[in-house]
């Protein structure tokens, strides 16, 4: 009799049932100390193997120090899984190097009615032989629509991305693809192969792709937006290039293909110190401008080298977006001063269909009246619900804290407040605290001096 569903948190409560009488198998081995995980591990993959029905498994053995051998046998057990349909392997922090990794997707690779992937193995050593092996078996995937791979803080570099890459941009049916190599030695040549692979899933809806804390520069930047620009399809994007160098040149160029996705209605960009000025931040404010129908944005430009100029072409487009309803701004540590953040102030109280606002100007020296026009701009966003503001560091006294209170006062729609206020130059809170806590709809009020 074919069992439908059956949870295991004990290694040998699992080995000890009838394996070939299951379709949905879910083992969390993480309660279980890594010595037993590594002596068991063999013992694992046999019992696996013998899950001749299954057709959906979710394996959590992070930090178990099962290293090569562990995921060999891990990878021997599901080869022998040909009817698996949703995989989910979280094998996280396991001293796996590059012959594990390149057994496993091996095996894997004999999975071909697999149509979900999650497979996460961060912090491993797997390197450029591992992920190369282990991207192979993506090219015998042909069924694959939805592919998560975590392998960040891999030392996985140029070579190691370009299989990886072909891989792929293999998987032509993918419609939802999450990539998380941040933490590698990622360069120009590796975000060209990337881009070259992605370039090649026109069916992609839904692309997450975190390149955070690598070497991309302006020519890696460029050839990466490049690609992406032939997913025209993509209805939601996350693109996360944080500590890279992509500089004016690579924004300019991934503003210049946002005009592509004209079906795009959640937009993720994380941009954070990558050497960016007002000249690059304005081509990427002229790209959004051509994607109009936002209901989400979040775009995070904190510590680059951007000013007023850009600043007010970012406004301008923040106008046209009618839709927008969500939006996360981070602006920290920027050279807007306040003259910038009047001006967003300004142009935020155009955006009337605002319901959830999270606007980071941190340490950008707004002053007093910088602070007074910003709030008292986003005033006009009536149908605010809810409002977080990040102002710390901005040498706002006692005068602007106190007309700050005034006007949130007026916020009449506002369930859920939090400001930010620390290391400013504000003495006396009570003011503000008062008429915060007059607003008739909060239910939630935090503030942070």
């Amino acid at each position: 009799m074919i069992q439908q569903k059956t949870y295991f948190c004990n290694l040998e409560e699992f080995l000890s049932s009838s394996p070939q009488s299951f379709q949905f198998i879910h083992i969390n081995l993480e309660n279980q100390s890594n010595q037993a995980g590594a002596i068991n591990s063999s013992d694992l993959s046999s019992g696996l193997g013998k899950c001749t029905n299954l057709s959906n498994l979710t394996l959590y053995l992070g930090s178990k120090q099962i290293g090569d051998k562990g995921a060999q046998g891990i990878g021997f057990g599901l080869g022998k899984c040909t009817n698996l349909q949703n995989l989910t392997l979280y094998l996280g922090s396991n001293q796996i190097g590059a012959i594990g990794a390149s057994d496993l997707g091996s095996h894997l690779g004999k999975c071909t009615n697999l149509s979900n992937l999650t497979l996460n193995l961060i912090g491993n050593q797997i390197g450029d032989q591992g992920v190369s092996g282990l991207s192979f078996c993506l090219g015998k995937l042909f069924n694959l629509q939805n592919l998560t791979l975590d392998l960040g803080c891999n030392q996985i570099g140029d070579e190691g991305i370009l299989g990886l890459s072909s891989g792929i941009g293999k998987c032509t049916y993918l419609s939802n693809l999450t990539l998380y190599l941040g933490s590698n030695y990622l360069g120009d040549v590796s975000a060209s192969s990337l881009g070259s692979g992605l370039g090649k899933c026109t069916n992609l809806s839904n692309l997450t792709l975190n390149l955070s804390g690598n070497q991309i520069g302006k020519i890696g930047g460029s050839s990466l937006s490049s690609g992406l620009g032939k997913c025209i399809n993509l209805q939601n994007l996350t693109l996360n290039l944080t500590g890279n160098q992509i500089g004016d040149e690579g924004v300019s160029s991934l503003g210049s293909v946002l005009e592509n996705f004209t079906n795009l209605s959640n937009l993720t960009l994380s941009l954070i110190g990558n050497q960016i000025s007002d000249i690059g931040a304005s081509i990427l404010s002229s790209g959004l401008g051509k994607c109009t129908n936002f209901s989400n944005l979040t775009l995070d430009l904190s510590y680059n080298q951007i000013g007023v100029i850009s600043t007010s072409d970012l406004c301008s487009v923040l106008e046209k977006c009618t839709n927008l309803s969500n939006l996360t701004l981070n602006l920290s540590g920027s050279q807007i001063g306040g003259q910038g953040a009047s001006g967003l102030g300004y142009c935020l109280g155009k955006c009337t269909h605002l319901s959830n606002l999270v606007l980071d100007l941190a340490e950008i020296y707004m002053g007093d009246q910088g602070t007074l026009d910003l709030v008292q701009g986003l005033g006009k966003c009536t149908n605010l619900s809810n409002l977080t503001l990040y102002l710390s560091g901005n040498q706002i006294g006692d005068v602007a804290a106190s007309g700050l209170g005034y006007i949130l006062g007026k916020f009449t729609n506002l369930s859920n407040l939090k400001l930010y206020l620390e290391e400013n130059e504000i003495n006396q809170p009570q003011q503000l605290n008062l008429k915060c806590f007059k607003l008739k709809r909060l239910v939630d009020l935090k503030i942070n001096y």
